[in-house]
């Protein structure tokens, strides 16, 4: 089954020293599926990555990108006016574009499972588009 990916799981697979690093390695090597994310998620990782890990720790994430670790997948524009829309109807969680194309691709892959270490929690507010409730690794695990 398909396990979508935040920005901030990215992040903390590629630090070693982040905090979240060991729980999120040993979920990415439990899966048995595809690891999605969209490109927007990916840039995100990868700014804070350069930012604040350096050209070689961003050079490995690349890596990982271009071997296909994580299929990258990128928004149509009737992806991008749901993604709005999922914006515009939780405005107070400040959701963002990123975490929004998440909730897009998991209904595009019929999946409502994602890894995020995001504290603010916008996935245990946010339904997924087809319904239901997002199970969230690996706290739900």
């Amino acid at each position: 089954m398909t396990l979508i990916v935040d920005a901030g799981a990215l992040f903390a697979q590629a630090n070693a020293a982040d905090p979240d690093h060991e729980a999120v390695t040993n979920c990415l090597k439990a899966e048995t599926g595809p690891l999605v994310t969209s490109e927007l998620a990916a840039a995100e990782a990868d700014y804070l990555i350069l930012d604040r890990l350096g050209v070689d720790v961003e050079l490995q994430f690349l890596t990982d990108l271009a071997e296909g670790t994580f299929t990258l997948e990128c928004l149509t524009q009737t992806d991008l006016s749901v993604a709005r829309d999922v914006v515009g109807r939780h405005r107070s969680l400040r959701l963002g574009l990123a975490d929004a194309s998440l909730v897009v691709l998991a209904r595009r892959h019929h999946t409502r499972r994602i890894l995020t270490f995001d504290h603010r929690a916008p996935f245990r507010t946010v339904a997924p588009l087809q319904g239901g409730r997002f199970t969230i690794l690996p706290s739900d695990a």
